[in-house]
């Protein structure tokens, strides 16, 4: 295996656990209107991720950061011909952060309830643009002979990739639905459980005709297992929630983005962009990577910097650990 093929997988594994993580975290976000039903509530939601939410965005900074080194032309196209919707998703998550850190500065209910709002819109929209992003680099987009993206922002907005968006949304949003039954306690906990049975059958619904369609297209062998996977795990999450065993149902509903997200690389291989309009145009790992003494430094990198973020995450998760209810949210102190 050429050390750009190595590439391209490493790259999938940051991606994927990018999805994985600030997937559980996008789907608290959002159900700080959709389960939460008073102020504590929101404040317990908002506890179960406030300790790892900057942590998750590691991997998407790692993500970019890797794809610009060792695919420039890749990382070069994808920035320029998607340069929209990911300021939107960059304006989102800068107004996220500022959230977390500012709803609590002031004791006015309409300053937590705009943050609390700010919050929930700028945890949905990129769950949303990020199914968006993918399903068109899949799809493939207009690239020309220079390896240029020459359509526009309406191109992005096909079935395909809408669909794609809708996919993420209400996967994130159900990975975030069980995570909340895993870290909780009392009432919220059992409405968690719930709305996880309803939220995950509509996820079944539109993730099995994504990835189906997704198949049909572009499939072989290997995402067909990968599509198998992923559906059969999101049935054993569902499961797994009905009999009550939240850590069960969280590891699953995992398994199931972490299928779905090799099934997309998969299929994606050996292209990184496909051209729509000539496949000779079409961005591949051979010709959008960087020289080969590039990619060798940064395997060395990797090889040591990535069992140390491994093992700070990890241990992060592992003092935070235990389940928060309204009857550990202390009054506010200002």
């Amino acid at each position: 295996m050429e050390l750009h093929d190595v590439w391209f997988v490493l790259i999938a594994v940051l991606w994927t656990g990018y999805f994985f993580l600030e997937g559980f975290d996008f789907g608290v976000g959002i159900l700080t209107r959709l389960l939460a039903r008073d102020r504590a509530e929101k404040r317990v939601l908002i506890n179960t991720i406030g300790p790892v939410w900057d942590g998750n965005e590691v991997w998407l900074l790692t993500a970019g950061g890797a794809t610009f080194a060792a695919f420039p032309e890749w990382y070069a196209t994808l920035f320029s011909g998607f340069y929209l919707p990911l300021l939107v998703i960059l304006v989102c998550l800068i107004v996220r952060g500022v959230a977390f850190e500012y709803r609590a500065k002031r004791p006015e209910e309409n300053w937590q309830r705009n943050w609390e709002t700010a919050i929930f819109w700028t945890s949905l929209i990129p769950a949303f643009l990020w199914g968006v992003a993918f399903g068109n680099i899949v799809r493939g987009v207009k690239i020309d002979a220079e390896f240029e993206y020459v359509g526009d922002v309406w191109d992005l907005l096909n079935p395909y990739a809408l669909l794609g968006g809708l996919v993420t949304l209400t996967l994130f949003t159900f990975h975030g639905t069980v995570f909340t039954a895993l870290k909780t306690v009392g009432e919220i906990r059992e409405r968690a459980r719930r709305l996880a049975l309803r939220v995950g059958l509509v996820t079944a619904v539109s993730a099995s005709a994504f990835l189906l369609w997704t198949q049909a297209d572009n499939g072989d062998g290997a995402s067909l297992v990968a599509l198998a996977v992923a559906v059969a795990s999101l049935v054993a999450a569902l499961l797994a929630n009905r009999a009550g065993r939240e850590g069960w149902s969280f590891t699953l509903s995992g398994v199931t983005i972490v299928a779905a997200v090799a099934m997309l690389f998969l299929t994606l291989f050996p292209n990184v962009m496909p051209s729509t309009l000539d496949a000779d145009w079409s961005l591949t790992v051979t010709n959008a990577s960087s020289s080969p003494y590039t990619l060798k430094i940064m395997t060395w990198l990797a090889v040591i910097a990535t069992p140390v973020v491994l093992l700070y995450q990890g241990w992060t998760y592992w003092v935070f650990r235990k389940r928060i209810g309204t009857q550990h949210i202390a009054d506010p102190v200002h």
